[in-house]
C-alpha cells in the first residue's frame, strides 16, 4: 500500500515535470525572439516531452487508486544573455529533475514499493540521456563559440527535432 508520503512525493514530482515544460517554453521563447527557431523548436519538444512524463506520473497516481493533485508553479527564467546561457540553464535544471527523481526513488526503496520502484525505472534511465544530451550541446556550442555558419548549422538541425513518445 502507498504511503502519503510517498504519494506527495509522486504528485510533487508531476507537477514539477509539468513545470518543467514551461521552464523549456520560456526558453523556446527566448530563442524564438533570437531568430534561433531551430533552438525553439529544440525547446518546444523538451516542453512536450515533459508534459507527457507529468501525464506518466498522473496515469500512475490514479491507476494506484490515489488522487492526481495539480499545483501551481513559479514563473520561470524568461532572460538570457546567449544560447549557451540557455542550455547551461537547462542542464543545470536537468540535473535537478535527476536528483527529485533519486529522491523519490530513496523513498521508494526505503517503503518497499516495489511497483513504484519499477514505475520510476523509466526516469531514470531517461534522466542519464537528459544529461548527457545537454552537456553534449553544451560542448559543442562552446566548441563554436561565435562562428555563425556553425550556430546555423546546430540551429537547422534542431528545427527537424520531433518528439515520439516511447510505449511501453
Amino acid at each position: 500500500m502507498m504511503s502519503e508520503k510517498l504519494l506527495n512525493a509522486l504528485n510533487e514530482q508531476m507537477n514539477f515535470e509539468f513545470e518543467s515544460a514551461h521552464t523549456y517554453m520560456a526558453m523556446a521563447a527566448w530563442c524564438s525572439n533570437q531568430s534561433l527557431d531551430g533552438f525553439a523548436n529544440f525547446f518546444l519538444v523538451q516542453a512536450e516531452e515533459e508534459r507527457f512524463h507529468a501525464m506518466k506520473f498522473y496515469t500512475y497516481i490514479n491507476d494506484r487508486g490515489k488522487g492526481a493533485t495539480i499545483t501551481g508553479y513559479e514563473t520561470p527564467k524568461n532572460e538570457f544573455t546567449s544560447i549557451l546561457d540557455v542550455y547551461n540553464h537547462g542542464y543545470d535544471h536537468e540535473k535537478m529533475v535527476t536528483k527529485k527523481i533519486y529522491h523519490l526513488s530513496d523513498i521508494a526503496m526505503d517503503e518497499r514499493e516495489h511497483a513504484t520502484i519499477q514505475f520510476l525505472k523509466y526516469f531514470l534511465d531517461e534522466q542519464v540521456e537528459e544529461e548527457a544530451m545537454f552537456d553534449s550541446i553544451i560542448e559543442k556550442l562552446k566548441r563554436i563559440k561565435d562562428d555563425n555558419n556553425a550556430l546555423f548549422m546546430l540551429d537547422d538541425e534542431f528545427a527537424k527535432r520531433s518528439f515520439t513518445p516511447v510505449s511501453e
